[in-house]
């Protein structure tokens, strides 16, 4: 998850002024694929110079474009996943997060989330994307899990991690990166066991081990919620009980 595109006194996508401190809204891809009966994950590395989690390696996202709200989707995100963002949130958000996971996935590596289709007057950081002969569609995509970046970081994110069934949904070959920006280095198919071996971002570490404890292309009942304030931390379930609950 990256927002190199915008900076403390520049300005984002759609020219206003963009506050690096304050807190954004965010979507991340976690693309999964199975390989010779292995689950493998799609990572890449952040540039050693990146202001936020410099060198780690991380899943493709970003934070949410002004414009990523007005994308045409295709097909729209499962109801379920939908309703779940829907909690503690701006109301309508939930297809502009669907946007903008597609959007930088495209972007980071290069892969297509889309139906075949044509588009027309697709705004400037789409371009790229409709130019491929694609629509996005959001139904493939999986919400499960949420985090908040703790107070006092240089970027403050409210990021929604989606799971994607890749040998399903991608459209073309799954090791074609040529498309791809700069702004994730070594882009690889990690075995999913063998991920937690990279050099990580606390948040990332967790969200894997969630991952890997599901294998299902289902969208879960509940998903983890997990925030980090200035003087708790805060751990819950979106639209289901914990597991702990009522446990002494």
């Amino acid at each position: 998850m990256q927002n190199q595109k915008t900076g403390a006194a520049g300005t984002g996508s759609g020219g206003a002024p963009v506050d690096k401190t304050a807190l954004r809204n965010a979507a991340t891809v976690i693309a999964l694929r199975r390989r010779d009966g292995q689950r493998e994950v799609l990572m890449g590395q952040r540039g050693a110079r990146a202001a936020f989690m410099p060198g780690k390696f991380v899943f493709p996202g970003g934070a949410v474009d002004p414009g990523d709200a007005a994308v045409p989707l295709a097909a729209p995100l499962p109801p379920l996943c939908a309703e779940r963002l829907a909690e503690d949130c701006a109301p309508g958000l939930a297809p502009a997060l669907a946007a903008a996971a597609i959007r930088e996935l495209w972007e980071e590596t290069g892969l297509v989330l889309g139906r075949p289709g044509a588009w027309d007057g697709a705004p400037a950081d789409w371009q790229s994307f409709a130019a491929t002969g694609h629509v996005p569609d959001a139904s493939a995509l999986r919400f499960v899990f949420r985090a908040v970046t703790p107070p006092g970081r240089p970027r403050r994110f409210d990021a929604r991690f989606f799971t994607l069934d890749a040998n399903r949904a991608i459209a073309g070959d799954l090791d074609d990166f040529a498309a791809a920006s700069d702004e994730l280095s070594y882009l690889q198919w990690i075995p999913l066991p063998e991920a937690r071996a990279f050099d990580l971002p606390f948040i990332t570490e967790v969200v894997l081990a969630e991952v890997a404890a599901r294998d299902s292309d289902e969208a879960p009942l509940n998903v983890p919620y997990f925030a980090q304030g200035e003087e708790a931390q805060l751990f819950r379930r979106l639209k289901g009980r914990s597991p702990l609950d009522g446990v002494s």
